[in-house]
């Protein structure tokens, strides 16, 4: 749990910070904080509070959940997840969140290795938590069901206090589950993952921002949330600004899109193809990439300036503050300098206590001076600019030659009629290793394997 002091000598928590910075209090009964683009349902940021305070006390005295236990959340994303995250939060409990795709045994298991004393659902996930044997709570009344939902708690508990744990700056806050150094699949920033957990469950708030919520990402979905909302940020990944740049390549379609002014983008490497490519579609919108683990709790790098971001187009920018950072040879050991390839090495009070319950994997990515191994191959130019190359154990290892993946997908994805690709390696007699590519062909391609 993030903790400081503030000028007058008392202890901040993160709730508390992220609660102080919510609007005054008569602004705060009109400005809206949450946007369900499907329904339309809107929180103002005095709605919010109350559900918070009303949900924590409700976890507190009702529940019997205190400081240290674990609260498991499995639920896409939604108006009470930051409800629910803020709750378990103020009350000095841990928050453990699980991806709403991952299967029953993949939940039970998480379950069990997080020591969860209590489970928060959304109605068609239940299933998968009811063979844990842990008490379940689900975020929305679900009909012929006599299970106590997250509604009826903020009901009875409106205006209920707590006690305010004492925390300090080594608690934990939450325990976090990611594809991280392990390599699954990247998503489109739902709240479980820490770009959506550190930005629409907390960060925004601080900031009196609007957010429009997506329950589960689909393409057109967002494009119409867009126009609709006049929303004018967005998070995206790779295959998101691919998508925009391809699809909306229709004449006249720039008015879809008019109201936005900056894309971010994280979770992979942008190309300076794409980047470029969609700056010249775009060229009112602001493209921003930065960079950040699960490990780092936080982005690491990112872009302040835009122009900046135009003139090291296909860079993940510089350094955050409180990050320190180095290249590491993968073979020596030695540090690097500028312009040379090796692995990203972080540093900063930012970075995670380490994996629960493996000291060994801890150790192996947390060197004894507090250094984090990235896993990610990158060079850091003169200016300290940091380019992400490709993650090093996804290179292919072509006639004794380390090939990025990312590289060659964006060689195919330059192709008109190609809306994504894949490349991994196959083993080769001779070379040891050749790419191969799985690509995503355009509707009405006539794309074939000889052109």
């Amino acid at each position: 749990m993030n903790t400081k002091k503030s000028p007058l000598g008392q202890t901040l928590t993160l709730p508390h910070t992220v609660l102080s910075q919510f609007p005054h209090p008569h602004q705060a009964e009109s400005q809206i904080a949450l946007i369900d683009s499907s329904t339309n349902q809107q929180v103002t940021y005095a709605q919010l509070q109350r559900s918070i305070r009303s949900l924590a006390s409700g976890l507190y005295h009702g529940l019997g959940v205190r400081k240290g236990d674990v609260v498991f959340v499995l639920s896409t994303n939604s108006l009470l997840y930051p409800t629910i995250c803020l709750a378990v939060f103020s009350i000095g409990a841990i928050l453990t969140t699980a991806n709403p795709l991952n299967t029953e045994s993949e939940i039970v298991e998480q379950v069990r290795d997080s020591r969860a004393k209590l489970a928060i659902s959304a109605p068609e996930e239940l299933h998968k938590l009811v063979p844990t044997g842990v008490p379940i709570i689900l975020t929305s009344r679900k009909p012929n069901n006599d299970s106590l939902s997250i509604e009826e708690v903020i009901e009875c508990c409106d205006h209920s206090e707590f006690p305010q744990p004492k925390l300090a700056q080594s608690d934990t806050a939450a325990i976090l589950y990611s594809s991280g150094t392990t390599g699954t699949s990247k998503v489109f920033h739902p709240m479980f993952h820490i770009y959506g957990l550190a930005f629409f469950a907390l960060g925004l708030f601080c900031s009196g921002t609007a957010t429009v919520l997506m329950q589960k990402f689909k393409f057109q979905a967002m494009l119409h949330a867009i126009k609709a909302h006049k929303v004018n940020n967005i998070p995206a990944v790779p295959p998101v600004i691919l998508g925009l740049v391809k699809y909306t390549s229709k004449a006249g379609f720039e008015s879809e899109l008019s109201s936005l002014r900056r894309v971010g983008s994280g979770a992979a490497p942008l190309s300076k193809e794409l980047g470029d490519g969609f700056r010249e579609r775009f060229p009112w919108v602001e493209i921003r990439q930065g960079y950040g683990l699960t490990e780092s709790c936080r982005a690491a790098t990112f872009f302040v300036s835009d122009n900046d971001a135009k003139a090291r187009s296909g860079s993940a920018g510089r350094l955050v503050p409180s990050f320190c950072a180095k290249v590491v040879d993968i073979e020596t050991g030695k540090v690097l300098p500028p312009y040379r390839e090796g692995e990203l090495w972080l540093k900063s009070p930012t970075i995670m206590k380490g994996y629960l319950g493996n000291v060994e994997a801890t150790s192996a990515i947390i060197d004894s001076d507090g250094w984090l191994k990235t896993g990610d191959l990158c060079y850091i130019d003169g200016d300290g600019f940091i380019f992400i190359v490709d993650r090093i154990k996804e290179l292919i290892k072509h006639n004794g030659y380390q090939v990025a993946p990312a590289e060659l997908e964006a060689v195919l994805l330059s192709h008109p009629t190609i809306m994504d690709a894949a490349v991994i390696p196959v083993e080769d007699d001779e070379a040891g290793q050749i790419p191969m590519a799985y690509v995503v062909k355009a509707a009405g391609s006539e794309l074939t394997e000889a052109k």
